[in-house]
């Protein structure tokens, strides 16, 4: 996707979520979607086409739409939604509960959403001392034991190391990953303007984890990580994790989002997450330690245009939701 009026768009909202960046649309469009940009009334929006059977599209923009003019904007997107033969556009907005779905009139509450409910978003402000400060006592220690243990952590460019290393975390522990194609398409799409880097933890010239970070404004986001197996007891994540907030201040960032734990209230991750191992609460036990707040976004709204084929996409997520 190239859009020179989207991307001066953009350069004008500095504080525009990474998902709705011309990147991120080139992104996906390699990978099944289709992106388009739809702006009106000085507001705008990346929209991801997925084709459906008999011609038909879902419509979706994730972490959007970028501007507050809503009402000038969703006659331009109604008119592109039905122009595509959209069954329905799903918006997720770049905004944390508490969430007034007014803001958004026309659409509706929806239980299916796309990216992650609930995450852990760290303040990347103050001094290093103040980072290490408010993390949890045994997350520093292992950030220095890592070190001590002589892991260190550089730039790669080895896309191809990175995916055997997601490869190998992904079986181990359960969730599905991109192809090696994906995280080179988004390392070259990404890294060339600055707002991504690929780091790698080693010890002796072996790789043992590593992480691709993307930053844009005052934002950067932890999206994809891995580790190895070997070596686990010089904890190399955890300097890892360290070194991305580095390079995510040295860029201006403000904060930093590990993007990602299981989406049930604090209290409960608080409760349970020493005893369950299911699903992401092992990301939890780690995530936490590095301190932050847990945030929970807006969620999904729908605006639906084909209202019999929407029932049964709503039949379909609810019954994809239950593991059937």
């Amino acid at each position: 996707m190239s859009d020179p009026v989207w991307q001066a768009f953009l350069d004008e909202h500095p504080e525009a979520h990474l998902l709705q960046s011309a990147e991120w649309g080139e992104l996906k469009s390699a990978f099944g979607w289709q992106a388009r940009p739809v702006m009106a009334g000085g507001s705008g929006a990346l929209v991801l086409l997925k084709p459906l059977p008999l011609g038909l599209k879902m419509a979706y923009i994730p972490r959007g739409p970028v501007g507050s003019h809503w009402a000038a904007l969703l006659p331009a997107l109604d008119a592109f939604c039905r122009r595509e033969r959209a069954v329905f556009l799903k918006v997720e907005p770049d905004a944390w509960e508490p969430f007034d779905v007014n803001t958004f009139p026309g659409l509706k509450p929806s239980s299916h959403a796309i990216q992650p409910r609930r995450t852990v978003v760290l303040s990347l402000e103050g001094s290093e001392e103040d980072l290490l400060a408010r993390m949890k006592q045994k997350t520093r220690y292992n950030i220095r034991l890592a070190a001590k243990k002589e892991v260190a952590v550089a730039p790669s460019s080895d896309l191809e190391g990175f995916s055997r290393l997601m490869d190998e975390t992904g079986q181990r522990d359960g969730f599905g990953v991109h192809n090696q194609a994906y995280y080179r398409k988004a390392y070259d799409l990404f890294h060339p303007r600055g707002a991504c880097e690929l780091l790698l933890a080693s010890f002796e010239g072996r790789p043992l984890a590593a992480l691709m970070v993307f930053c844009r404004g005052p934002r950067a986001w932890y999206f994809y990580g891995a580790s190895s197996s070997a070596e686990r007891n010089r904890m190399p994540t955890y300097l890892l994790q360290w070194e991305a907030m580095r390079w995510a201040r040295e860029r201006g960032c403000k904060e930093y989002d590990l993007w990602g734990v299981p989406d049930v209230d604090e209290g409960v991750l608080e409760q349970e997450f020493t005893d369950r191992r299911e699903d992401l609460w092992g990301v939890y036990r780690f995530k936490r330690g590095f301190g932050g707040s847990v945030l929970r976004s807006a969620g999904a709204l729908d605006r639906v245009y084909n209202p019999p084929l929407y029932a049964l996409y709503r039949w379909w997520a609810g019954r994809r939701a239950q593991g059937a």
